[in-house]
């Protein structure tokens, strides 16, 4: 449970168990965008907020839409 007061950190909840979304689709680039940083890293779990299973999904779909040039690899 987060402290109150200074310094407590709430427990980011996975947004794909939220909105119930049971697979990733890597076509939905524009939701993937977000868990990717400026130079095109995969957000890791404990910044992004993800669920062990729904992180896997993710950095699964990630890779597929960049195979497909949905994504970049790098940006410059």
């Amino acid at each position: 449970m987060a402290r109150k007061g200074r310094g407590g950190k709430r427990k980011r909840v996975c947004q794909f168990c939220v909105d119930k979304i049971d697979v990733v689709d890597y076509k939905e680039f524009n939701r993937l965008s977000k868990y990717l940083t400026e130079r095109g890293k995969i957000l890791p779990r404990r910044i992004s907020g993800n669920c062990a299973r729904h992180q896997r999904q993710v950095t699964l779909a990630i890779k597929r839409a960049r195979q497909v040039a949905l994504l970049p690899y790098t940006t410059e």
